[in-house]
Protein backbone atom coordinates (compact mmCIF):
# COMPACT_ATOMS: atom_id res chain seq x y z
CA UNK A 1 0.00 0.00 0.00
CA UNK A 2 2.91 2.16 1.01
CA UNK A 3 4.47 1.57 -2.60
CA UNK A 4 1.39 2.64 -4.65
CA UNK A 5 0.43 5.75 -2.46
CA UNK A 6 4.44 6.80 -3.62
CA UNK A 7 4.08 6.38 -6.76
CA UNK A 8 1.38 8.48 -6.67
CA UNK A 9 2.82 11.18 -5.50
CA UNK A 10 4.95 11.25 -8.26
CA UNK A 11 4.21 13.35 -11.42
CA UNK A 12 6.54 13.46 -14.80
CA UNK A 13 7.38 16.85 -15.73
CA UNK A 14 5.86 17.89 -19.68
CA UNK A 15 8.60 20.23 -20.39
CA UNK A 16 12.44 18.69 -21.51
CA UNK A 17 15.53 19.73 -19.23
CA UNK A 18 17.06 23.54 -20.01
CA UNK A 19 20.09 21.93 -22.11
CA UNK A 20 21.90 24.04 -24.87
CA UNK A 21 20.24 21.52 -27.32
CA UNK A 22 16.79 23.30 -25.97
CA UNK A 23 17.72 26.29 -27.50
CA UNK A 24 19.63 25.02 -30.23
CA UNK A 25 16.37 22.99 -31.25
CA UNK A 26 14.12 26.24 -30.05
CA UNK A 27 15.76 28.89 -32.26
CA UNK A 28 15.49 26.60 -35.29
CA UNK A 29 11.85 25.98 -34.65
CA UNK A 30 11.44 29.92 -34.46
CA UNK A 31 13.17 30.26 -37.69
CA UNK A 32 10.57 27.57 -39.39
CA UNK A 33 7.71 29.70 -37.65
CA UNK A 34 8.90 32.74 -40.15
CA UNK A 35 9.90 31.02 -42.88
CA UNK A 36 7.22 28.10 -43.03
CA UNK A 37 4.49 30.42 -42.69
CA UNK A 38 5.76 32.63 -45.45
CA UNK A 39 5.86 29.85 -47.50
CA UNK A 40 2.26 28.24 -46.67
CA UNK A 41 0.78 32.11 -47.27
CA UNK A 42 2.83 33.42 -50.14
CA UNK A 43 4.38 31.12 -52.27
CA UNK A 44 1.82 28.60 -51.76
CA UNK A 45 -0.96 31.44 -51.87
CA UNK A 46 -3.26 30.03 -48.87
CA UNK A 47 -3.72 33.33 -48.09
CA UNK A 48 -3.30 35.46 -44.69
CA UNK A 49 -6.47 34.15 -43.11
CA UNK A 50 -6.88 30.22 -44.06
CA UNK A 51 -2.97 29.68 -43.48
CA UNK A 52 -3.75 31.13 -40.03
CA UNK A 53 -6.94 28.86 -39.79
CA UNK A 54 -4.77 25.90 -40.84
CA UNK A 55 -2.00 25.71 -38.67
CA UNK A 56 -4.76 26.12 -35.59
CA UNK A 57 -6.40 22.77 -36.78
CA UNK A 58 -2.86 21.56 -36.67
CA UNK A 59 -1.44 22.92 -33.59
CA UNK A 60 -5.38 22.14 -31.69
CA UNK A 61 -4.19 18.12 -32.91
CA UNK A 62 -0.77 18.48 -31.76
CA UNK A 63 -1.77 19.92 -27.90
CA UNK A 64 -4.38 17.02 -28.45
CA UNK A 65 -0.96 14.57 -28.49
CA UNK A 66 0.85 16.73 -25.87
CA UNK A 67 -1.61 16.43 -23.17
CA UNK A 68 -2.49 12.98 -23.56
CA UNK A 69 1.28 12.02 -23.61
CA UNK A 70 1.91 10.75 -19.65
CA UNK A 71 5.78 12.53 -19.65
CA UNK A 72 7.77 14.37 -21.73
CA UNK A 73 7.98 13.29 -25.46
CA UNK A 74 10.34 14.63 -27.73
CA UNK A 75 8.84 14.51 -31.24
CA UNK A 76 5.25 15.35 -29.89
CA UNK A 77 6.60 18.45 -27.30
CA UNK A 78 8.94 19.84 -30.47
CA UNK A 79 5.93 19.46 -33.19
CA UNK A 80 3.78 21.44 -30.83
CA UNK A 81 6.66 24.03 -30.36
CA UNK A 82 6.90 24.16 -34.17
CA UNK A 83 3.17 24.86 -34.64
CA UNK A 84 2.83 27.27 -32.12
CA UNK A 85 6.13 28.88 -33.67
CA UNK A 86 4.20 28.77 -36.85
CA UNK A 87 0.84 29.98 -35.15
CA UNK A 88 2.06 32.51 -33.41
CA UNK A 89 3.74 34.20 -35.94
CA UNK A 90 0.61 34.22 -37.97
CA UNK A 91 -1.41 35.82 -35.16
CA UNK A 92 0.75 39.21 -35.52
CA UNK A 93 1.10 39.07 -39.04
CA UNK A 94 -3.18 39.11 -38.86
CA UNK A 95 -2.54 42.25 -37.14
CA UNK A 96 -0.53 43.74 -38.74
CA UNK A 97 -1.16 43.31 -42.48
CA UNK A 98 -4.66 42.02 -42.10
CA UNK A 99 -5.83 44.44 -39.62
CA UNK A 100 -3.42 47.48 -40.38
CA UNK A 101 -2.38 47.66 -36.50
CA UNK A 102 0.74 49.32 -35.68
CA UNK A 103 3.47 47.44 -34.40
CA UNK A 104 4.01 49.59 -31.39
CA UNK A 105 0.36 48.30 -30.54
CA UNK A 106 0.47 44.60 -30.86
CA UNK A 107 3.66 44.55 -29.22
CA UNK A 108 2.71 46.50 -26.54
CA UNK A 109 -0.64 44.45 -26.37
CA UNK A 110 1.24 41.22 -26.50
CA UNK A 111 3.54 42.37 -23.64
CA UNK A 112 0.50 43.58 -21.47
CA UNK A 113 -1.38 40.05 -22.01
CA UNK A 114 2.15 37.99 -21.32
CA UNK A 115 2.22 40.31 -18.16
CA UNK A 116 -1.53 39.36 -17.52
CA UNK A 117 -1.01 35.15 -18.29
CA UNK A 118 2.22 35.28 -16.01
CA UNK A 119 0.28 36.92 -12.91
CA UNK A 120 -2.55 34.91 -13.39
CA UNK A 121 -0.62 31.42 -13.75
CA UNK A 122 1.64 32.27 -10.29
CA UNK A 123 -1.53 33.76 -8.38
CA UNK A 124 -2.90 30.13 -9.36
CA UNK A 125 0.19 27.90 -9.21
CA UNK A 126 2.48 29.91 -6.97
CA UNK A 127 5.24 28.88 -9.37
CA UNK A 128 6.33 29.69 -13.32
CA UNK A 129 9.07 27.30 -12.92
CA UNK A 130 9.34 25.09 -16.01
CA UNK A 131 10.70 22.04 -13.60
CA UNK A 132 7.13 22.16 -11.94
CA UNK A 133 4.99 21.46 -15.64
CA UNK A 134 3.04 18.14 -14.05
CA UNK A 135 -0.56 19.14 -14.06
CA UNK A 136 -3.05 19.10 -16.67
CA UNK A 137 -2.93 22.68 -15.38
CA UNK A 138 0.42 24.13 -15.29
CA UNK A 139 0.65 22.41 -18.86
CA UNK A 140 -2.29 24.85 -20.09
CA UNK A 141 -1.06 27.65 -19.02
CA UNK A 142 2.83 27.37 -20.01
CA UNK A 143 0.99 26.70 -23.56
CA UNK A 144 -0.83 29.52 -23.46
CA UNK A 145 2.61 31.39 -22.53
CA UNK A 146 4.61 30.06 -24.96
CA UNK A 147 1.99 30.80 -27.59
CA UNK A 148 1.96 34.78 -26.51
CA UNK A 149 5.58 34.83 -26.32
CA UNK A 150 5.91 34.00 -29.84
CA UNK A 151 3.53 36.61 -31.10
CA UNK A 152 5.21 38.85 -29.13
CA UNK A 153 8.54 37.96 -30.43
CA UNK A 154 7.29 38.30 -33.92
CA UNK A 155 5.88 42.11 -32.76
CA UNK A 156 9.03 43.29 -30.94
CA UNK A 157 11.04 41.79 -33.83
CA UNK A 158 9.32 43.65 -36.60
CA UNK A 159 9.16 46.38 -34.67
CA UNK A 160 12.43 47.09 -34.00
CA UNK A 161 13.39 46.42 -38.09
CA UNK A 162 10.81 48.75 -38.17
CA UNK A 163 12.53 51.35 -36.43
CA UNK A 164 16.33 50.73 -36.70
CA UNK A 165 15.92 49.95 -40.76
CA UNK A 166 18.26 47.00 -40.32
CA UNK A 167 18.81 44.92 -42.46
CA UNK A 168 18.21 40.85 -41.91
CA UNK A 169 21.75 40.14 -41.25
CA UNK A 170 22.50 42.88 -38.84
CA UNK A 171 19.47 42.76 -37.13
CA UNK A 172 20.77 39.01 -35.96
CA UNK A 173 23.05 40.60 -33.37
CA UNK A 174 20.58 42.77 -31.27
CA UNK A 175 18.55 39.51 -29.99
CA UNK A 176 21.97 37.83 -30.18
CA UNK A 177 23.53 40.42 -27.33
CA UNK A 178 20.32 40.78 -25.47
CA UNK A 179 20.85 36.80 -24.97
CA UNK A 180 24.06 36.80 -24.14
CA UNK A 181 22.72 39.49 -21.77
CA UNK A 182 20.37 37.41 -19.97
CA UNK A 183 22.75 34.52 -20.14
CA UNK A 184 25.14 36.11 -17.83
CA UNK A 185 23.05 37.66 -15.54
CA UNK A 186 21.62 34.05 -14.79
CA UNK A 187 25.62 33.41 -14.52
CA UNK A 188 25.96 35.90 -11.80
CA UNK A 189 22.77 34.46 -9.93
CA UNK A 190 19.64 36.47 -11.76
CA UNK A 191 16.70 34.71 -11.01
CA UNK A 192 16.49 31.42 -13.46
CA UNK A 193 12.69 31.54 -14.45
CA UNK A 194 12.74 35.23 -15.21
CA UNK A 195 16.34 35.25 -17.33
CA UNK A 196 14.77 32.16 -18.88
CA UNK A 197 11.27 33.25 -20.01
CA UNK A 198 13.43 36.59 -21.09
CA UNK A 199 15.46 34.53 -23.29
CA UNK A 200 12.51 32.92 -24.24
CA UNK A 201 11.22 35.78 -25.77
CA UNK A 202 14.43 36.85 -27.59
CA UNK A 203 14.74 33.55 -29.29
CA UNK A 204 11.81 34.22 -31.65
CA UNK A 205 12.87 37.76 -32.99
CA UNK A 206 16.40 35.76 -33.27
CA UNK A 207 15.37 32.91 -35.29
CA UNK A 208 13.02 34.86 -37.18
CA UNK A 209 16.03 37.48 -38.09
CA UNK A 210 18.53 34.49 -39.44
CA UNK A 211 15.28 32.80 -41.41
CA UNK A 212 14.71 36.37 -42.79
CA UNK A 213 18.11 37.01 -43.84
CA UNK A 214 18.43 33.03 -45.50
CA UNK A 215 14.93 33.87 -47.86
CA UNK A 216 15.51 37.70 -48.76
CA UNK A 217 16.67 38.51 -51.77
CA UNK A 218 20.24 39.81 -52.22
CA UNK A 219 19.38 42.86 -53.36
CA UNK A 220 17.37 43.34 -49.80
CA UNK A 221 21.14 42.30 -47.72
CA UNK A 222 19.85 38.21 -47.37
CA UNK A 223 21.49 35.82 -49.51
CA UNK A 224 18.33 34.82 -51.27
CA UNK A 225 17.43 31.38 -50.65
CA UNK A 226 13.53 31.91 -50.42
CA UNK A 227 11.44 30.45 -48.12
CA UNK A 228 11.22 26.51 -48.76
CA UNK A 229 14.47 25.64 -49.20
CA UNK A 230 15.41 27.18 -45.56
CA UNK A 231 11.84 25.64 -43.84
CA UNK A 232 13.14 22.21 -45.59
CA UNK A 233 17.11 22.63 -43.71
CA UNK A 234 15.25 23.77 -40.36
CA UNK A 235 12.67 21.36 -40.74
CA UNK A 236 15.52 18.47 -41.05
CA UNK A 237 18.26 20.04 -38.35
CA UNK A 238 15.14 19.47 -36.02
CA UNK A 239 13.94 16.00 -37.16
CA UNK A 240 17.72 15.16 -36.68
CA UNK A 241 18.05 16.79 -33.12
CA UNK A 242 15.04 14.90 -32.08
CA UNK A 243 16.21 11.45 -32.61
CA UNK A 244 19.49 12.33 -30.97
CA UNK A 245 16.95 13.38 -27.77
CA UNK A 246 15.25 10.51 -27.98
CA UNK A 247 17.97 8.47 -27.88
CA UNK A 248 19.97 10.27 -25.73
CA UNK A 249 17.22 11.24 -23.08
CA UNK A 250 19.71 14.03 -22.29
CA UNK A 251 16.78 16.15 -22.07
CA UNK A 252 14.75 14.42 -19.45
CA UNK A 253 14.38 15.55 -16.49
CA UNK A 254 13.66 12.94 -13.33
CA UNK A 255 10.09 12.59 -11.93
CA UNK A 256 9.49 15.13 -9.16
CA UNK A 257 7.26 14.50 -6.08
CA UNK A 258 4.28 16.62 -5.28
CA UNK A 259 5.43 18.03 -2.20
CA UNK A 260 8.55 19.05 -4.54
CA UNK A 261 6.70 20.96 -7.42
CA UNK A 262 5.71 23.75 -5.66
CA UNK A 263 9.48 24.61 -4.97
CA UNK A 264 10.62 23.88 -8.50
Amino acid sequence: MTALADRRTVLLNKVPEVTVWFWVIKILCTSVGESFADYVNETLGFGLLNTTLLFAVLLAAALVLQFRARAYTPWIYWLTVVLVSVEGTLLTDNLTDGQGVPLWISSTGFAVLLAAVFSVWYARERTLSIHAINTPAREGWYWLTVLVTFALGTALGDWTLELTGWGPGISVLLPLSLGVVALTAWRFGADAVLTFWFAYVLTRPLGANIGDFLAMDRSEGGLGLGTLVPSLGFLAAILAVVVYLSISKVDHTRPIAHGQADAA
